[in-house]
């Protein structure tokens, strides 16, 4: 994956848009839990008290708060609270807030204080009004109250007692009841106090059902906005990761398609053609799949994990070593599952790569097969084949589908470990019940969290395959490469070709295909190249278009060295027209100007005229408008051939190259299209490679070639009496009289 990172370079803005995006996703996800805990805790438990000092005294409550105080602490809650009294303007201000100065205006009201100035009086008032609030509610129920080993019966007024008692002994009392508040935990302590101040709101005649549902509603419109706004991130999310995959993937394909196409035949001979087509197209789609993972999960799943652990420290301490065992499980089947399939990962790719070589030889030699009654071995071939990739994809499938049920079955257990050990915490006053359940929800993110990690890590690696097949072919060095500095071919009418001591062998071959090969092709003459079976002779002219490079010697066209021009420049001049046909789908026009866009009907009618294709052309009511299938299925071999001839034509080109194009036609139509060739040879240098001598004993100049050497050069006549191989091969084909 590291070798394709500079296709992630012109998305770098949108990936970090996308992160952004990300983050806000994790924090909207991480804050619902501890939401949902406070609806429980205080919404629920507490009446919707938020605040942690009771807004509102009455003045005979006040009095028993200050009686528990020392003096710093009076002044401080002197400070804080506002007595109304008979004050109008007072009554005026807060009556909108406090509906209970409407009956009692003997009240204390607390003032705008700041956040510090809140800490200070809740650390002064807070265990004072819990002590008076727990005091009052003994009372009233008539229960026996005791301070220590001290015990009053019911009924006694214990805060004119404490009143009458000396400073120092009320304070000693004063100071074990706080020794045993301190024990309490601190969220539990908070819990006691708002429901101290619900119990004495509801004392006072507050509407505390009133707080309730405002605090529930807003809690609840709070946890609503968030979703809204995890759900646009999360949405957009998936927009952009996908904008950037596709991207990436449509940018790999180009540059896959182009370096394929400025390949020669030596990079061809590296990678097979199924091979390509698979990179091309199911390794480009992993690599894109895994983008849009890795740009959703790789920032997400770190977020939630380590914010979840965060943030479930904050609720418990105690119950962090369950969420550790949950995910030290989850890794260790991972890594195992991991170190089970990653080998078969390779092997898909690689079969693959087969299923889609055995599917393109079928398709193109369907007629073979059919000939030769070879349907039961191609099906039982392929269905090789298919097995295969069949059982490694349910074996890898098979695998990946035990992580679900095993991670729902770890999750589970958390959960009722959790729920175990928080009611025993909860029972013993050390955990609150919106606490847990908010623990919980943080434990499930974080095993989520570290299980999208591991299937990430998972599938990274497939893909990582995949991206180094694609980066093999895009990082291919091509052996013919074009000068730093080309020079152009002179603009004189006509183009000879010479060969000069030209030797050639295939990358690994021990021998020389060809051997000291020198001749002149020349303008305005006919060169004819004639030879067994792999004596070299499609070699040869694949030379001078340089789909191969010479070993050794030099070629040169127009007295310019072919590896000093471009090879566009050089292919410019050449109309070539191979051995085996090619057309493409489109019709018979878009076909014949495909390498001159620009042609006139009258070069292009003239050019059908030559290659003999009127006829058939003009029996179709379409004309040069008729439809050719994929794979010219719809026209005959002889057709497709004579297409090809008209095709280069259309090009006009300086230089023609037959590569035994008239092996198709029979030998009325290839007699008349050599001698309607003649209107065109004027200027123009023509080489053709044939197998019949009746289609080359006419030539200018005829080459014969022998095991990769010219063993004869000259005309027919000349060849008949000096060259032996020349003079077997026109025995075979011709009579005498023909000769």
């Amino acid at each position: 994956m590291i070798k394709l990172k500079s296709y992630l370079k012109p998305f770098i803005l949108m990936i970090l848009i996308t992160i952004g995006l990300v983050f806000i996703q994790a924090q909207m996800d991480l804050s619902l839990p501890g939401y949902l805990s406070d609806i429980v805790n205080s919404g629920i438990q507490s009446g919707g008290i938020e605040e942690n000092i009771p807004k509102i005294l009455a003045k005979e409550d006040m009095d028993k708060v200050l009686l528990f105080s020392n003096e710093k602490e009076k002044d401080i809650i002197l400070r804080d609270y506002i007595y109304i009294g008979s004050k109008k303007d007072l009554v005026e201000k807060y009556i909108g807030e406090y509906s209970i100065l409407s009956k009692n205006t003997n009240v204390y009201i607390i003032g705008e204080i700041s956040e510090s100035e809140d800490q200070i009086l809740y650390n002064s008032i807070s265990k004072k009004f819990n002590m008076v609030v727990g005091i009052k509610e003994k009372i009233d129920s008539g229960e026996n109250i005791s301070f220590g080993k001290i015990t009053f019966p019911k009924g006694t007024d214990i805060f004119n007692i404490f009143k009458q008692m000396p400073d120092d002994k009320r304070i000693l009392i004063t100071k074990n009841i706080f020794s045993q508040m301190d024990k309490i935990d601190e969220n539990i302590f908070s819990q006691m106090n708002l429901k101290a101040i619900k119990s004495y709101y509801d004392y006072l005649g507050v509407d505390t059902k009133k707080i309730q549902t405002s605090y529930i509603l807003k809690i609840g419109s709070i946890m609503i906005l968030i979703t809204v706004i995890g759900a646009l991130s999360s949405i957009l999310v998936g927009f952009f990761a996908s904008k950037v995959a596709a991207g990436v993937a449509k940018n790999l394909r180009r540059d896959l398609f182009s370096k394929i196409l400025s390949f020669t035949n030596n990079e061809f001979d590296k990678f097979s053609t199924a091979s390509l087509i698979t990179r091309s197209t199911n390794d480009i789609t992993q690599v894109q799949t895994i983008l849009v993972m890795m740009i959703r999960m790789m920032f997400y799943a770190p977020l939630m994990g380590i914010g979840g652990v965060i943030k479930a420290l904050n609720k418990s301490t105690s119950m962090s070593w369950i969420i550790a065992l949950a995910v030290i499980v989850l890794l260790g089947f991972i890594l195992v599952t991991f170190s089970i399939v990653m080998p078969r990962f390779k092997k898909i790719q690689k079969t693959l790569d087969k299923i889609n070589l055995i599917t393109r030889e079928h398709l193109s030699g369907m007629m073979v097969i059919r000939a030769f009654n070879n349907q039961n071995f191609e099906e039982d071939r392929f269905d090789k084949t298919n097995r295969e990739l069949t059982n490694l994809n349910l074996f890898v499938n098979r695998v990946m589908a035990l992580l679900f049920p095993i991670m729902m079955f770890i999750m589970n257990g958390a959960m009722v470990l959790i729920i175990w050990v928080g009611a025993h915490n909860i029972a013993n006053s050390a955990m609150q019940v919106g606490d847990m359940i908010a623990f919980m929800q943080y434990a499930m993110q974080i095993i989520m969290a570290f299980l999208m990690l591991s299937m990430l890590f998972i599938m990274v690696p497939r893909a990582s395959v995949s991206a180094t097949r694609i980066a093999e072919v895009i990082e291919t060095k091509v052996s013919i490469k074009n000068p730093e500095n080309p020079k152009k071919f002179p603009k004189t009418n006509g183009a000879n070709i010479v060969f000069e001591n030209v030797y050639f062998k295939y990358d690994g071959a021990k021998e020389y295909m060809l051997k000291d090969i020198s001749f002149i092709a020349k303008k305005g003459e006919t060169t004819a190249i004639i030879g067994s079976t792999g004596s070299g002779k499609t070699t040869l002219v694949n030379l001078i278009t340089r789909f191969y490079d010479t070993s050794k010697g030099k070629i040169t066209i127009k007295d310019r060295l072919i590896t000093e021009v471009s090879q566009s420049d050089l292919r410019e001049l050449i109309g070539y027209i191979p051995q085996k046909s090619m057309l493409f789908s489109g019709t018979v026009k878009s076909n014949l100007i495909y390498g001159n866009n620009n042609a006139s009907e009258e070069l292009i009618n003239n050019s059908i005229r030559i290659a003999q294709a009127t006829d058939f052309i003009s029996e179709d009511e379409l004309g040069i408008k008729k439809e050719i299938s994929q794979g010219a299925q719809n026209i005959s071999g002889g057709q497709k051939q004579r297409l090809s001839i008209a095709r280069a034509l259309v090009k006009d080109a300086e230089i023609y190259i037959f590569d035994d194009s008239f092996s198709a036609l029979d030998y009325k139509t290839d007699a008349s299209l050599r001698s309607d060739l003649r209107e065109i040879v004027e200027n123009k240098t023509v080489l053709i490679i044939a197998q019949r001598i009746s289609t080359i004993k006419n030539a200018d100049q005829i080459i014969v070639l022998d095991d990769g050497e010219i063993v004869g050069k000259g005309r027919h006549i000349e060849l008949m009496k000096e060259c032996l191989t020349y003079r077997e091969i026109a025995n075979s084909q011709l009579s005498k009289e023909e000769l």
